[in-house]
């Protein structure tokens, strides 16, 4: 297939683009162009008109602006690049191009902020908190508001995506225990669902080319798992002694309300995000493309993932 992929060269783009290269011819939109051997050619969001004449089957949309943790980043940003560029690369996609495929990249953060109890599914009234998860909703709802019966259309909510290149909180906790710095927040016993990039391939690769019926869709790897647990894995494969203390909660959050203070690498934002219970239900995607699992377990995902960050 010919296929455009938005936000080409970032951490998901790249890996996709690797990926799919080998039986896909792979064009690119983004805001820098640099060579890249498995891109044919990156085209300007200045002038997407041009793109009519390569004949794309099917448009990927990654390119976003990512969750700030600091919360240094102006609102209005969110919705510029979050909200604003997806209805004009999918306003492009229903009035210009032939192509029949859209796969939007969302957010579980466009459904809930946090989730507590059951696992957070398809059905859930959306209600995000912060302008990241609600610029993420905005470009749904555009989406949703124009869709066409002629087109398929694939709202993706994704939880944490993670694998080679990534920079998010995976790497920190990995420079952490690297270091051989304690884990002071062993008291947090939480469970969250992460996505394998190789598990995401694998969906995207079946989306593109197969009849799968399209809608939102949540992305996720099949088991949850604990910061404990991913703390082990890290100290394991660095040959680290694991070093996890059980700080009292109530020192832990008190350093954090300092952190949002001076701008310290522990604030309430990742407290949060590193210590939350964040279980995202993938059933309604494993029915669609008719299978009980996914290729790549969660743990041996993680362990993929860390041992290319010691590789490199």
């Amino acid at each position: 297939m010919k296929i455009l992929i938005t936000g080409t060269y970032g951490f998901v783009g790249t890996n996709l683009s690797t990926a799919l290269a080998n039986s896909h011819q792979l064009y690119g939109l983004d805001i820098v162009f640099p060579e890249k051997k498995e891109i044919i050619k990156t085209f300007s969001w200045n002038n997407l008109a041009v793109i009519d004449s390569y004949n794309i089957e099917a448009i990927i949309h990654l390119a976003g602006k990512a969750h700030d943790t600091k919360n240094q980043t102006n609102a209005a940003s969110y919705f510029e690049i979050n909200t604003d560029l997806t209805k004009k690369i999918f306003d492009y996609f229903l009035q210009q191009s032939s192509c029949k495929k859209f796969i939007y990249f969302s957010s579980v953060k466009a459904a809930a902020d946090s989730v507590d109890g059951v696992a957070l599914t398809e059905d859930i009234i959306p209600s995000p908190k912060g302008s990241y998860g609600e610029s993420k909703l905005k470009a749904e709802e555009y989406i949703l508001k124009n869709e066409r019966k002629d087109k398929d259309i694939f709202i993706l909510r994704p939880a944490m995506i993670h694998g080679p290149g990534n920079k998010g909180n995976l790497n920190l906790l990995y420079q952490i225990v690297k270091k051989g710095i304690p884990w002071p927040l062993g008291l947090y016993d939480n469970l969250r669902s992460f996505t394998s990039i190789d598990n995401l391939i694998y969906i995207i690769e079946r989306i593109l080319t197969e009849n799968i019926k399209d809608g939102i869709y949540n992305i996720a790897d099949d088991e949850a798992v604990s910061t404990n647990d991913i703390i082990k894995i890290i100290s394991e494969l660095t040959k680290n002694k694991t070093r996890i203390w059980n700080i009292p909660k109530p020192l832990i959050k008190t350093t954090a309300q300092i952190g949002d203070f001076l701008h310290l690498p522990l604030n309430n934002e990742r407290l949060h995000k590193l210590t939350e219970n964040y279980i995202v239900s993938n059933k309604k995607i494993k029915n669609a493309l008719e299978i009980l699992s996914l290729p790549v377990n969660a743990k041996e995902g993680l362990r993929a993932t860390i041992q290319n960050f010691i590789s490199n």
